[in-house]
């Protein structure tokens, strides 16, 4: 990254070389990286912003001035978004896992996913305004399918006929 320009001194004195993580997700993005950004901290525990980062001269998708990468931590996971315009489209084959502990995170943040653009899809899994797959996965939906047997059939099941994962449902699919 010195190529590019932190937006302020802070935020360059903020990360210096050895705090820089060895692995690092990035996330590609049309023109909204440093927007995504600020969604994802304000709605998941244990994210934070890090450096803006300004394109020092055009590219081939902005100009100089323009953000170019976004340094942030979404639930503990650094990762950077890079402004590198339209060329590539997110999937399902990435996703993000968030564990939820109760119904009331598991709608909190379904509802901020998809309330901002977002849509929903099957079995916890939703869709960011960006494209970024989440799955909102309550940790007793994990419990039972680690479980085995009749109890991890009876879950799975009555997961497979959700969107947003229904807490009581699976509590009530573990015990039959």
């Amino acid at each position: 990254m010195a190529s590019v320009v932190a937006e302020d001194q802070d935020a360059r004195n903020a990360l210096g070389e050895s705090e820089i993580p060895k692995a690092t997700i990035c996330l590609w993005y049309d023109t909204e990286a440093e927007a995504a950004a600020r969604f994802y901290v304000a709605t998941f525990p244990d994210s934070a912003m890090g450096a803006v980062y300004r394109a020092p001269a055009d590219y081939p998708s902005g100009k100089a001035g323009d953000v170019l990468t976004v340094a942030f931590t979404v639930a503990g996971i650094p990762c950077i978004g890079l402004n590198g315009g339209p060329a590539f489209r997110h999937s399902e084959a990435f996703s993000f896992q968030i564990a939820t502990d109760d119904q009331a995170e598991t709608d909190r943040l379904w509802t901020a996913i998809v309330d901002n653009g977002g849509q929903e899809s099957a079995c916890g899994w939703c869709k960011d305004r960006w494209g970024i797959a989440w799955q909102i996965t309550p940790r007793v939906l994990t419990a039972a399918l680690a479980a085995g047997g009749a109890e991890a059939r009876r879950a799975f099941t009555a997961m497979m006929t959700m969107g947003k994962i229904d807490v009581a449902a699976i509590e009530a699919a573990r015990r039959g």
